[in-house]
This record gives C-alpha cells, sequence and structure tokens, in this order.
C-alpha cells in the first residue's frame, strides 16, 4: 500500500514538473491545418508527386481535389481512383492525435533560449499493435513570445526490429509550424519523413516523403 501511494506521488509530481507554458502551447496544438482553413497540400514521395486542394468551404466529402500528378493534369481514370480512396479514409475515421502519444511524465529541458526552449520526451502507442512508438523519442520546440509549437520532430534513438525480419535503422520526422500573426492562426509548414531500414535482410525499405503546405486561406474571407 505504501508502494503504491509513493509511486502515485512521484507520477503526480512528474506530471506537476510539466512546464505550464508547453502545456497550454499542446492544448492549442494542432499537428493538421486547423478547421476552417483552404490550403493546398502538395506531396512528392518515391518519385512521384500530386497536388491536392482542400476547400474548407464545401462539405466534408468534397473537399479534397487532386489538381495534378506527377506535374501533369490528372487524367480521368486518376481523378476517379483519388476520390474513391478519399472516400474510404473518411469512413476510417480520426488517426490518433500526437498529443496523447506523448508521455509527458518523461519530459525533459534539452536546450532553452529567452526565445524558444526545447523538450523531449517518449511515446505511448498510439493504436493497438503499435510497436514502434516505443523505440521514438519526441522532441518539441516551444516558441515562448506565441506560447506555441514551432516544430515537432519523431526520431528513433537507435536501430531497432518492430516485428520479426524487419530492421529500421532510421526513422525521422519533422514538421514545422509558421508562427501566429495577427488572427492567422500557427499553421503547418512542412513534413519531412525519412526511413532507412530492410526487410528479411534482403529488401530495402529506404523511403523519403515530403508533404508542403501552401496558399492558405480562410474559409469564407475574400
Amino acid at each position: 500500500m505504501r508502494f503504491a501511494l509513493l509511486l502515485i506521488a512521484l507520477t503526480a509530481n512528474a506530471v506537476a514538473a510539466v512546464p505550464p507554458a508547453l502545456t497550454a502551447a499542446l492544448q492549442a496544438f494542432r499537428s493538421d491545418p486547423p478547421k476552417g482553413w483552404s490550403h493546398t497540400q502538395t506531396t512528392v514521395a518515391t518519385g512521384e508527386s500530386t497536388v491536392e486542394r482542400h476547400d474548407a468551404t464545401k462539405i466534408e466529402f468534397e473537399r479534397w481535389s487532386l489538381l495534378q500528378k506527377n506535374g501533369r493534369t490528372p487524367t480521368a481514370t486518376e481523378l476517379h481512383d483519388y476520390a474513391d480512396a478519399r472516400s474510404r479514409r473518411s469512413r476510417t475515421g480520426t488517426a490518433p492525435k500526437l498529443v496523447e502519444q506523448l508521455r509527458l511524465e518523461t519530459i525533459e529541458i534539452v536546450a532553452e533560449t529567452p526565445e524558444r526552449a526545447t523538450y523531449r520526451c517518449r511515446l505511448r502507442p498510439g493504436e493497438a499493435g503499435d510497436k514502434t512508438a516505443e523505440f521514438l523519442r519526441a522532441t518539441l520546440v516551444l516558441h515562448k513570445p506565441t506560447g506555441t509549437i514551432a516544430s515537432v520532430e519523431l526520431a528513433s534513438a537507435e536501430a531497432f526490429a518492430p516485428t520479426f525480419g524487419v530492421k529500421i535503422d532510421e526513422l525521422h520526422t519533422l514538421m514545422t509550424y509558421s508562427l501566429p500573426a495577427g488572427d492567422t492562426p500557427s499553421l503547418p509548414q512542412r513534413v519531412l519523413t525519412r526511413v532507412r531500414g530492410t526487410a528479411f535482410w534482403i529488401k530495402s525499405l529506404d523511403a523519403e516523403m515530403t508533404v508542403t503546405f501552401s496558399d492558405f486561406a480562410r474559409a469564407g474571407r475574400k
């Protein structure tokens, strides 16, 4: 009983140690564009590229449109496949929220200046069967004057094997965000993802992907 009470007390102290400014910033943080904002999303990965537009003024199942594929106007078949894939994706529900995966009881200060503070912590699984989170570390950069998250980095601490026959030498994702200005909130700028690894000691799993956000416009504003 005493051990249980001691464990509860230690956990409470660890959580309470999270800086209030970081707690407030995480409560307002969104890893994706905020609701009510239209934007263009450009994705480049494995030698292919797509340019999509999200129109926040339209109903849910009509908001996304494919503007370009591999630098050209998409064909009718590609437009049909895109709409079908988007429809299926919408029906699967929402992805786990990054903030909910942060194990804030493990938070530590990495660096601090008058303008920015850098924190690092461990992650908890985002869903059942997630065997990758335990090998990752999250690094958060807080912009103090605006109280917003300027960047989030998820990176493997060392090589790991999430499942039999698969070895990941490096897993790295960096998400950057603009600083709020006037009535414009913090908005996502870019997501860079890099994987280095092998499957069954033969097949390469090396891959890179860049997602860039641009042309933001608040819905309803001319």
